[in-house]
């Protein structure tokens, strides 16, 4: 799995993200060649090399010969859906413009629909965002992380005049998302409407784990600044497990745990469906003695990275909990196979576990045999052996011999 680290130290902006990864390695001539199928009239991508303070890296720039044209989202959309690009960049790109268009629109008090881009509407503001969901997808990235995005301040000059940075947009689009920010003085605009939609709809703000660093391509911004005016995206590779391990799945997950000592029964049960609902893979449920020999329940949640923040949200706002801790672990897994078996009963559903393609063992799937009992007027357990016999008909002496 290929994975992208974007440190925007010095902030971000569409033609530094392209930039970056055209740097990185995606191919300038498919990219250029995939990017001629929009109806945008005759413009040209100047790709340099370049060096600041340095260090190398690719500097990006969108000539063309077109007046400004004010395009509506509707127009910016039609161009995308008629070009010739991949589905997958079609769709984000689209949805990163609608975004914009969002947050203009309440920036304006305004709909969508009346929405006139100015600088957005460009033609190089629709390169620099097509392009670089074009670029991610020659890459092959899968994932995406983004640093803390520092906004800085002063004022920039808008079609509208000149607006107090960060942008009224640039700060609209930001609170769609759970970005991190840091408020930079005296360093001017550093994080672009374009940017930072770019990094609201593609990028987590988290930090990646257990990856190795397989390559660095820097993309430079259009200001002269002090230091390396530039975005740095970090190529990642996520660390594949030892070959001690290839017999099983491994993943990473993480454990949220917090001690509260006044859960009521009620709340347990509502809590844990509750979570299971909102992606957690598991949860249980420990009753402890807590300080000044309290009564109290660990309640744990296995999830994913993905679904971290909204467990936690939802611990932190519906249990009286005060916090929370997390840990992330990596996770071995046997292969699992689910297999549908016909009985005199009815169909019930196996699930195998498989260690070097083998079965090892089968289990009969609960909700299945509970259906059946009550449908048939019978003892679980009377369903429980019917099925665990013709689980080893059907499945031969590998169980029978596990079982021996």
């Amino acid at each position: 799995m290929m994975q992208l680290y974007l440190d925007t130290y010095s902030g971000i902006s569409g033609d530094m993200f392209l930039g970056a990864l055209l740097d990185l390695g995606a191919d300038a001539n498919a990219l250029n060649e995939q990017l001629q199928s929009l109806d945008l009239g005759n413009w040209n991508l100047r790709i340099e090399k370049t060096t600041r303070s340095g260090i190398n890296g690719t500097k990006i720039e969108v000539e063309y010969s077109e007046q400004h044209t004010h395009r509506n989202f509707q127009d910016i959309a039609k161009i995308i859906t008629e070009s010739n690009l991949p589905d997958n960049v079609k769709n984000k790109a689209i949805d990163i413009f609608h975004l914009i268009a969002q947050s203009e629109a309440k920036v304006h008090g305004t709909s969508v629909d009346e929405i006139h881009f100015h600088e957005v509407g460009a033609i190089d503001s629709i390169i620099d965002v097509v392009g670089t969901c074009l670029a991610l997808h020659l890459l092959e990235i899968d994932q995406i992380y983004c640093s803390s995005l520092p906004l800085g301040d002063g004022f920039v000059s808008t079609s509208h005049g000149k607006l107090p940075v960060p942008a009224p947009a640039t700060l609209e689009i930001l609170s769609t998302c759970n970005a991190r920010v840091t408020f930079e003085k005296g360093s001017g605009e550093m994080v672009t409407p374009t940017g930072a939609a770019l990094v609201a709809r593609l990028a987590h703000f988290d930090i990646p784990t257990n990856v190795k660093v397989r390559k660095i391509g820097y993309g430079f911004g259009s200001r002269h600044l002090p230091w390396p005016n530039a975005l740095r995206a970090i190529l990642l590779e996520r660390d594949e497990p030892s070959s001690a391990y290839s017999t099983y799945e491994v993943d990473e997950v993480v454990i949220i745990e917090t001690n509260i000592d006044d859960l009521s029964p009620e709340l347990t049960s509502y809590m844990q469906s509750k979570l299971l609902r909102s992606g957690a893979l598991d949860v249980w449920i420990s009753p402890v003695i807590m300080k000044k020999g309290r009564y109290g329940h660990i309640i744990s949640v296995l999830t994913t990275e993905e679904n971290a923040l909204e467990i936690t949200n939802l611990l932190l706002r519906e249990t009286t909990t005060l916090g929370v801790r997390e840990s992330r672990l990596k996770r071995v897994k046997a292969h699992r196979e689910i297999r549908e078996i016909d009985t005199k009963l009815g169909k019930i559903r196996l699930k195998l576990k498989l260690i070097d393609g083998k079965v090892h063992q089968a289990k009969p799937e609960y909700e299945d045999c509970a259906s059946l009992a009550q449908k048939h007027n019978m003892s679980i357990d009377q369903v429980y052996d019917l099925a665990n016999m013709e689980a080893r008909k059907i499945i031969g002496k590998e169980i029978e011999n596990l079982c021996l």
